[in-house]
């Protein structure tokens, strides 16, 4: 069973909140800079970015993070798994970044990213924005701004599609996978 949970109106409002409190907590645009966690985040990040240059009318600083190498899970996600380039075209060093994703779960794809982050340079902060939080985490790790808390069930899948990566109109699911229907507690 599939549900409907955010249409393109409630994400793009969602990204505008979220642009709103990124500027509220950095007092503006200083030594802010955007990064996205390819695939879903560096669209959701790029998108961010318009929001906050039409509220502020500067454009952040915006990089695309591949994480592909940093992941526990890599011999169990591909035999050969695929890198994309890592682009970030900016000096971290001392700089506020605003890590984006579309969902956080476990916990452990933000924490590949930490890795990878630092590889780049020591930044002033890191700070997390995610569309959706769904819980479960294993890790000690927690959003910044959240566009929408979700409580699952292990049982249940989230899903993002944005115009950008999908070919669908921008939305987001919740799936019920009938192998997993009983699993996990809401």
């Amino acid at each position: 069973m599939t549900t409907k949970i955010m249409d393109k109106d409630s994400i793009r409002r969602a990204l505008m909140r979220i642009a709103h409190e990124i500027l509220e907590k950095n007092k503006g645009t200083e030594n802010l800079c955007l990064i996205g966690i390819r695939t879903r985040g560096a669209f959701l990040a790029e998108r961010i970015r318009e929001c906050i240059k039409q509220i502020e009318g500067q454009e952040l600083p915006l990089g695309i993070l591949d994480i592909t190498l940093y992941r526990d899970d890599l011999t169990k996600v591909s035999v050969q798994p695929v890198v994309h380039e890592t682009t970030i075209p900016f000096d971290l060093h001392e700089k506020k970044i605003v890590l984006v994703d579309d969902v956080l779960f476990t916990g452990r794809t933000i924490r590949a990213a930490l890795d990878a982050l630092i590889d780049f340079g020591r930044p002033a902060t890191i700070q997390l924005a995610v569309l959706i939080d769904r819980g479960h985490r294993e890790l000690p790790i927690r959003a910044d701004y959240v566009g929408k808390n979700i409580p699952t069930s292990l049982g249940q899948d989230i899903n993002v599609m944005l115009e950008e990566a999908d070919q669908h109109a921008d939305q987001v699911v919740i799936d019920q996978s009938p192998a997993k229907a009983g699993q996990g507690e809401p």
